[in-house]
């Protein structure tokens, strides 16, 4: 055991909530300690909170309280998981202070055997106390349901005190504004932080050295300054963790005394043991499209995936190719003759020549005449349409009515009564002619379009010219 190589009745720096190894430097704990204390022995505060980030040192200040409490004074239940509903945590509370297994299941049940135990706890001269610690675990609905058990209390007094305990996530949920009327219940609010400065971790592991029978300093000034550097500044958590690897180290290579380098390596290694505390979020960006892997593995990446591992040592790269190869491709090019420019200063001086006048034009020729058009050939004469053959002579009594020729008869005797007879006597004859005219040749209105009374108009009107009208 490393405690018995280095004269130690016990290990000083486990990582345990032991109150008898507390050492007196590290403020925050202390103020805490002494606040919660005040608030459960006289401030008579129904809820007192403690928060601090992980490994500070909040469970061994919730034992200290414990330890510095007159336990005939109260009745204490002390829950380290209520990562669980508020009926299993009022049972497990019920558990722990009547000693027994609570056997009631309903919501209703349970805060009425809660209310009786409290008055039960006050006759009998005591006082409930609940220690919840990773308070940070509980859930928001659960954090409402406590608000709504701190009004289980007398008029004139608090029937019972809950302290919680937890990390910084549990002071976000108290301050948040929804919850304001159970922040304003809180009797006292404590913060642990680290430990203050180098000096103060010098004291911690000294005095955690002579806690646990050692007679001597064993850590050196320098080891001490690595303690600080690897502890994260202060952490007494982390500052237990190197010291006692250190301690083991110095048993397993016989050391007298721990210096720097022995802090320096088992932080180092310790460090890259662990890591970072705090995983990195991964973006949300959407991952771009990688390029097939054939693209992205190189031809020597691809050698190696294909030879085995004895290929691979066998492997002997290709010779380069022959210089003669490359002066075959060099094609020689011939220098082209440098072109000699005149400076432009030799230009300007030169004189310029005389430049003779340009003689005079001479007037533009005549336009040349036009020939005369050839003369226009003589057309032969134009033969005379052919005439018509003569039309026949119309007969004497035949006439064109609608495109029919018909015969119209006029007897003689009509005719020598209307040489005396007046127009009027002679177009009442014609019209009489002209109807029976039209009764004889009925294909003059055998047509649907042909109007009868406009053929016998026509028919009147040529028995009116023979009449002599």
């Amino acid at each position: 055991m490393y405690t018995e190589y280095w004269g130690l009745k016990k290990p000083p720096f486990d990582n345990v909530p032991d109150p008898s190894m507390y050492v007196e430097s590290h403020a925050s704990v202390e103020n805490t300690i002494a606040e919660t204390l005040f608030a459960i022995e006289e401030g008579n505060e129904c809820l007192t909170v403690i928060v601090g980030d992980v490994g500070l040192g909040k469970t061994l200040s919730l034992r200290m309280i414990l330890d510095s409490l007159d336990h005939e004074k109260y009745k204490i239940a002390f829950v380290t998981n209520p990562d669980m509903s508020f009926v299993q945590l009022l049972k497990e509370i019920i558990g722990q202070l009547t000693g027994k297994q609570c056997e009631r299941r309903g919501k209703v049940d349970l805060l009425e055997t809660f209310n009786k135990l409290l008055f039960e706890t006050i006759d009998e001269g005591k006082k409930v106390l609940i220690f919840i610690d990773e308070a940070n675990a509980i859930s928001p609905a659960n954090l409402e349901s406590l608000r709504l058990l701190t009004n289980m209390q007398d008029d004139t007094r608090n029937l019972f005190t809950i302290v919680l305990a937890g990390q910084m996530e549990l002071a976000s949920r108290l301050e948040h504004p929804k919850r304001a009327n159970l922040f304003q219940r809180i009797g006292t609010y404590n913060r642990i932080d680290k430990i203050e400065s180098e000096e103060l971790v010098r004291n911690y592991v000294e005095t955690r050295v002579k806690l646990a029978g050692g007679t001597r300093n064993i850590f050196t000034d320098d080891a001490i300054h690595w303690l600080w550097e690897y502890s994260d500044h202060g952490v007494p958590r982390l500052v237990n963790k190197i010291a006692k690897l250190c301690l083991k180290a110095g048993e397993t290579n016989r050391f007298d005394t721990i210096i720097g380098d022995v802090v320096k390596q088992i932080g180092e290694r310790f460090e890259k043991l662990t890591g970072p505390a705090i995983q990195k979020r991964k973006s949300r960006e959407r991952p771009t499209p990688q390029a097939p892997r054939e693209e992205i593995v190189t031809e020597k990446d691809r050698k190696k995936k294909i030879l085995p591992k004895e290929a691979k040592a066998e492997h002997v790269a290709p010779p380069p190719p022959p210089p003669e190869e490359v002066v075959r491709e060099v094609v020689v090019i011939p220098p082209e003759p440098q072109v000699t420019i005149p400076p432009a200063e030799e230009k300007i001086q030169e004189p310029l020549a005389e430049v003779p006048p340009p003689p005079a034009a001479e007037p533009p020729p005549p336009p040349a005449a036009e020939p005369p058009p050839p003369p226009a050939a003589e057309q032969p004469p134009t033969p005379p349409p052919p005439e018509a053959p003569p039309e026949p002579p119309d007969e004497p009594d035949v006439a064109t009515i609608a495109g029919f020729k018909i015969k119209i008869d006029i007897p003689p005797h009509i005719l020598e009564q209307t040489q005396s007879a007046n127009t009027e006597h002679r177009r009442k004859i014609a019209g009489v002619l002209a109807a029976q005219t039209l009764e004889k040749n009925p294909q003059l209105t055998a047509s649907p379009s042909v109007d009868p009374v406009s053929i016998w108009s026509e028919i009147l009107n040529v028995i009116m010219k023979k009449l002599g009208s």
